[in-house]
């Protein structure tokens, strides 16, 4: 018996994937690489983004013609809207929750019948008014009528469930590792932030931490192994432990028992974090970071908008100079910190003006790498409602803006690292033939002659050489000593 498993979707996906395969092989299938050698077909769907659903519907259409000619058992779970949800349970053999993965083995022996999506807990809607003591003096509904978006009157409810006890028993689900050099790790589940174009606090529930006695456990397991690259997974990271008030550590002490364990091993590896918010980004979490050594000097922090009106609508609950606050602490104790972040185009309201805020907020802060968006609704989240008053031809230009504006500053920034040396991670083949890719501390890429697939998973040493956008050359610094001596 053989299975195949389609992976949709954020980093997240990709981690719970890990913990799927582990179940599904514990039942005895066999991963295949081929659809139609498969028995077993499942996706991890992404509600949070239309393109990954209009994925879903192709999968399936496709397997749901192939029964005709041999018999097929299919399943979708992974991080899905309820409206999303109700139409696959009409398509699908299997629906079900990440956290009822475990019992997917008793699912498959009741072939089609399918496990009860709970929705008991009630939700808020995301139109709440912001948190008392936050920094700016603007409220959400104020800026929703100054940009005429209409406010329904009877938003309704949406529920969802919580129930801790199911997540902890996914997570205590041993990870099927894709790659023997990159990990990831769920440290949380769900999301209390309720931004309004977010669909995830919907698909995912409420903020669960898990504890940081297994978190500590899986980490230490994986550098034993010989892991180099270990990320950390959450909606939002750095609010690790809020709910758990006094019962755990907070975020930045988490990092500090990982550094510490890092100076203690001996052993080389980076640990990365995403995302964070910049709503609960601390100073201690930067201080931690500057002092250890095997905490990645990269940090990936999502701005969405560069105007404050935007960002209320967007209910993120930070402005634009609490977040220049932190990018500058981060400049000022991490020098060599790279920064990423996310922006939304063309999100709802969004003037000529609020966007001109944006692009001078890319000419400021200069990022390593961006992850530029045009908006779309997408049902269950709270901008939903509203009408999507942006022409989709305004999107583009707005992309295409940001993203010129995004190539200029990595060109900048690359072309200042020619003649240096940098450490590298060795990912795997380059597209570019006889040469392989790499990864800095950093994040950023750098490809360099050689094609020897042993050093895949391994770090070594490159010399920059040149540069282009959103990516460096460079030559691999142990083979040119090996040359030299021959």
């Amino acid at each position: 018996m053989k299975y195949h498993l389609v992976t949709l979707g954020c980093q997240m996906n990709k981690s719970d994937s890990e913990r799927t395969m582990t179940v599904i092989e514990r039942l005895g299938y066999r991963w295949t690489a081929s659809e139609d050698e498969a028995d077993l077909l499942g996706i991890l769907a992404c509600s949070v983004r239309q393109k990954s659903i209009d994925k879903v519907y192709s999968r399936i259409s496709k397997w749901n013609k192939s029964k005709k000619d041999r018999n097929l058992l299919t399943f979708v779970s992974g991080c899905i809207l309820p409206a999303d949800r109700g139409k696959f349970l009409k398509l699908f053999d299997l629906v079900f929750t990440m956290d009822e993965l475990p019992d997917l083995g008793s699912m498959i022996r009741q072939y089609g019948v399918v496990t009860p999506v709970s929705l008991q807990s009630q939700y808020p809607t995301g139109l709440a008014s912001l948190d008392e003591g936050q920094d700016t003096p603007l409220d959400l509904v104020t800026v929703l009528k100054d940009n005429k978006i209409d406010i329904p009157s009877d938003p309704g409810l949406l529920t969802l469930k919580k129930d801790p006890s199911e997540i902890k028993k996914f997570w205590k689900v041993d990870p099927h590792y894709t790659s023997d050099f990159e990990a990831f790790i769920p440290i949380q589940n769900g999301c209390d932030k309720f931004c309004t174009f977010c669909a995830v606090p919907y698909t995912r529930g409420r903020e669960i931490s898990r504890p940081s006695s297994e978190i500590l456990d899986e980490l230490r397991d994986l550098v034993e192994r010989g892991y180099r690259s270990i990320t950390l997974l959450g909606q939002n990271v750095n609010s690790y432990g809020h709910d758990k008030q006094g019962d755990e550590i907070p975020f930045h002490e988490l990092l500090a028992k990982i550094g510490e364990y890092g100076d203690s091993s001996g052993k080389d590896f980076w640990v990365y974090f995403t995302s964070p918010h910049p709503r609960d980004m601390s100073n201690e979490v930067i201080d931690v970071i500057a002092r250890y050594k095997c905490l990645a000097k990269q940090i990936h922090l999502p701005v969405q908008s560069g105007d404050d009106k935007v960002l209320i609508t967007m209910n993120r609950n930070h402005n634009i100079d609490r977040y220049r606050n932190i990018v500058q602490y981060i400049r000022r104790t991490i020098p060599t910190a790279t920064l990423f972040t996310d922006i939304i185009v063309g999100f709802t309201g969004e003037t000529d003006e609020q966007f001109e805020n944006t692009r001078l907020l890319m000419e400021e802060f200069r990022f390593n790498m961006a992850y530029i968006a045009m908006y779309s609704p997408r049902p269950g989240a709270t901008s939903s409602r509203w009408e999507d008053n942006i022409p989709q031809e305004t999107k583009k230009q707005r992309l295409q803006v940001l993203t010129d504006e995004l190539i200029k500053h990595n060109r900048d920034y690359n072309r200042a690292l020619i003649g240096k040396k940098t450490q590298v991670l060795v990912v795997g083949q380059d597209r570019k033939k006889g040469y392989l890719k790499a990864l800095t501390e950093g994040k950023l890429i750098v490809r360099f002659p050689s094609t020897d697939k042993s050093l895949i998973g391994q770090y070594t040493e490159v010399k920059i050489n040149s540069a282009a956008d959103f990516s460096l050359e460079g030559e691999n610094l142990a083979i040119i000593e090996q040359l030299n001596e021959q």
